[in-house]
């Protein structure tokens, strides 16, 4: 007998900030923020509360925007590890709806609930309920449920129709699309981000009905697979499953980072770059991967005048030695960087393949430097990744010292 898929999308409102707040309970009824230190560069809003955005604040934008809106706004600095544990906590407790749980972000998790609803004998709103009911009271935070028959229905609905109404939970079928999704502008769709909404709106398509009904081929003429996606994706077709094991097999390892100020110099850049390129060999090697192509990039500060490049480059070996990246790497910075000041670098490690892979190659000897990356790993691991650096990150310009003290880019 066919079985209708269904589909959940878990979404915790305003998760940093409501976290703070269960924490606190003496600014429940208070504006709360959490935002990046604005000690070190302008400050960014990570999260805010419902008072908060009801005062005009919005995530991403500057913390000094946001305490003009708001002068009694209570900014608290992000503690990213406890923010990790409670989203494994809400994981585990989706885990007991079903076994197909998928992390989507911190935030943010896919759930195939279409034989647990046959299960449970409950309809998809009755498991939603009852889902929110469970995550309030392990940890006292608000969910939004988007339900679909797909992964990437289940997101939209989330996005743009659980979150407004009343029980934070919405569902999107073939039934509903065209009078729910389709009238909305293209931009809100899944996948299309400000560049190609501009080359979509030059198209004359300017609702993701427009798109859903244009033909297909000159979309596929102009942008290939990723045209026949985005047409997919107006339509709600999405064969992709929810696995528990989707963000474990990567494509590529990078880092990138924000820097605190303006770096004029190779001289400073330079030490950067070699702190990325080792961290990304060292979580290459953490997960047994080597990788055969480099790649890095640079921005400005100026977001009106955006300048900056992205290049990359195909070794001759595979690699996950910081050494070897940071040479490729560094080559692609001084060949294409204009001397402009720069605000954010990235490097990235690509065509991963399982580190047990070796190609041996007669001309060009391989100099083993294994046994030292394991040895630093090792101290890393026992110490914490300041333990052992290059001496260059002890200069004003490098950040390791400081991004160790951090998760993903916050303080711990």
């Amino acid at each position: 007998m066919y079985m209708e898929r269904t589909v959940f999308l878990v979404d915790m409102q305003s998760f940093y900030a409501s976290l703070e707040k269960v924490y606190h309970p003496a600014l429940e009824d208070k504006p709360v923020v959490v935002a990046g230190d604005p000690s070190i560069r302008s400050g960014v809003i990570l999260a805010a509360c419902p008072i908060a955005k009801k005062w005009g604040v919005q995530t991403a934008e500057a913390l000094w925007e946001a305490e003009n809106k708001c002068p009694d706004l209570v900014v608290i600095p992000p503690r990213m590890q406890s923010y990790i544990d409670a989203s494994i906590e809400i994981g585990a407790v989706l885990e007991s709806f079903s076994d197909e749980v998928e992390p989507y972000s911190i935030d943010e998790i896919f759930v195939e609930m279409t034989h647990s609803l046959d299960l449970f004998q409950e309809s998809a709103e009755e498991a939603a309920l009852r889902m929110i009911r469970q995550i309030k009271r392990m940890l006292g935070v608000n969910a939004r449920v988007g339900i679909g028959t797909t992964k990437v229905l289940a997101k939209m609905a989330c996005d743009h129709f659980a979150k407004k109404t009343p029980k934070g939970i919405f569902t999107l079928t073939e039934t509903n699309l065209e009078s729910d999704l389709w009238p909305l502008p293209i931009g809100n769709m899944f996948g299309v981000g400000k560049r190609m909404e501009r080359h979509l709106k030059g198209m004359g398509i300017r609702t993701i009905g427009h798109l859903a009904r244009f033909p297909l081929d000159p979309l596929k003429k102009r942008w290939g697979i990723n045209g026949e996606l985005l047409w997919r994706t107006a339509w709600g077709w999405d064969p992709s499953p929810v696995t528990t094991d989707t963000h474990i097999r990567q494509k590529a390892i990078g880092h990138h980072m924000t820097l605190p100020r303006d770096y004029y110099t190779w001289k400073e850049i330079k030490v950067v770059l070699r702190e990325l390129s080792e961290e990304v060999a060292r979580r290459a090697r953490a997960n047994r991967y080597m990788g055969i192509t480099v790649s890095t990039g640079a921005g400005g500060h100026d977001f009106d005048l955006p300048s900056g490049f992205h290049r990359q480059q195909k070794l001759e070996d595979y690699t996950n030695d910081g050494v070897v990246i940071y040479e490729a790497a560094a080559r692609l910075f001084q060949e294409h960087w204009d001397g402009y000041p720069v605000r954010s670098i990235g490097v990235t490690l690509d065509g991963l393949t399982p580190d047990s892979y070796r190609q041996l190659n007669l001309f060009h000897p391989i100099q083993d430097r294994e046994a030292l990356n394991q040895t630093v790993d090792a101290l890393k691991s026992r110490y914490g990744s300041d333990a052992i650096m290059h001496a260059s990150s002890l200069t004003e310009a490098g950040q390791a010292q400081l991004r160790a003290k951090k998760i993903g880019g916050h303080y711990k």
